[in-house]
């Protein structure tokens, strides 16, 4: 199975090794990227949108055969919806790890501060407690050093979704700082926060506690359960290639 590895805000694709390591050693093939725009220059950047990041995620699916898994964390599961909203005839699955879908016109985090032009990593003291759970210093140091910029519409800009069959597109959710039974409680209510995911015909939730960057804090863990979900998907596919 083809796996796109999207990452969240101030990561790029080197975020995704240890989950790429384990995708290829099940037999997976991974494709980590490094969103449009993370980390260029302010006049680089000003236009790139949600959308952008996007279609270049789908111009990399229609350059391969097969289908797709596609994997967002954090702010790339806003990319990831709208790649199964670009091509939900490819794409199997999307599996978002602490994130989920953003619907029609939301927007990731418009509260973050542009800074010459771009979204840097903010001061420690922005995040939740729970968020930063797991990370040591030294781990929050290797990620301050690695950090990368965000383009500011990506961060402030609206979703723009045009099909509806991504609802008929399975999702598993990775979720490290909401628990299953309050995500459940939060859909049974209506709140806006999943009213998207709500909409999603085939939805698994597989918990994963720590702080919002799993794959910084328990980076094997959430590898087994990538390849977990994936794998499940992978078999669901040989089986219905298998004639009765």
């Amino acid at each position: 199975m083809n796996v796109v590895l999207i990452p969240g805000f101030w990561l790029d694709a080197s975020s995704w090794a240890p989950v790429s390591a384990a995708l290829t050693a099940a037999g997976h093939t991974p494709h980590a990227v490094t969103p449009l725009g993370a980390g260029g220059a302010a006049d680089e950047v000003a236009g790139i949108t949600l959308a952008d990041q996007a279609a270049a995620v789908a111009e990399l699916i229609d350059g391969m055969d097969g289908p797709f898994v596609v994997v967002g964390h954090s702010g790339g599961g806003a990319v990831a919806h709208a790649v199964a909203d670009l091509r939900p005839d490819r794409v199997e699955q999307v599996i978002y790890v602490d994130s989920g879908p953003l619907g029609e016109g939301g927007v990731v985090n418009d509260e973050l501060p542009v800074v010459d032009g771009v979204v840097p990593l903010p001061d420690w003291g922005v995040f939740e407690e729970e968020e930063l759970e797991g990370l040591t210093d030294e781990i929050r140091a290797d990620f301050r050093a690695r950090a990368v910029s965000v383009p500011p519409l990506v961060a402030n800009g609206a979703q723009r979704l045009h099909d509806e069959r991504r609802y008929e597109v399975p999702v598993t959710l990775i979720t490290s700082t909401m628990p299953e039974a309050v995500l459940r409680d939060l859909i049974a209510k209506d709140h806006p926060y999943v009213r998207e995911l709500a909409r999603i015909r085939d939805v698994t939730v597989v918990e994963l506690p720590t702080g919002h960057w799993p794959q910084l804090s328990r980076p094997d863990d959430l590898a087994a359960a990538v390849v977990a979900a994936v794998q499940g998907e992978a078999d669901a596919e040989e089986a219905m290639a298998v004639p009765t």
